[in-house]
């Protein structure tokens, strides 16, 4: 049986949500953890435009990624990726970067719900 777990952003720093929905999303909050089964919860973090942004991290924030050619070193600011993609995706990455980096990652972020 799933069951939700509901977080409001609103007033709260990017950070402080994320590593609840980790600990949710991962079941440490649950007496039966396990730590190579992944847990029967869907996390709903709701109201993610409200969040606690400053000016200054919205343009000193800098995500990376790189295509895999020579050259293709890509910086996105957060202010820049707030306007392309929303706060969903400064949330969903940061969830991402506190998931253990292994086959159950892609798994626990299907359960990851993101409402602005």
């Amino acid at each position: 049986m799933r069951t939700t777990h509901t977080i409001d952003a609103q007033a709260k720093k990017i950070g402080r949500v994320a590593t609840e929905a980790a600990k949710v999303l991962m079941g440490k909050n649950t007496p039966a953890y396990q730590p190579n089964v992944v847990a029967d919860v869907e996390v709903r973090i709701i109201n993610a435009s409200k969040a606690d942004v400053s000016e200054k991290k919205k343009d000193e924030k800098v995500y990376r990624r790189y295509t895999g050619y020579p050259g293709g070193l890509i910086d996105t600011t957060l202010k820049r990726m707030i306007e392309k993609k929303g706060y969903g995706e400064a949330f969903k990455i940061a969830v991402k970067g506190m998931l253990p980096k292994n086959k159950l990652q892609a798994k626990m972020l299907k359960n990851l719900v993101v409402t602005e």
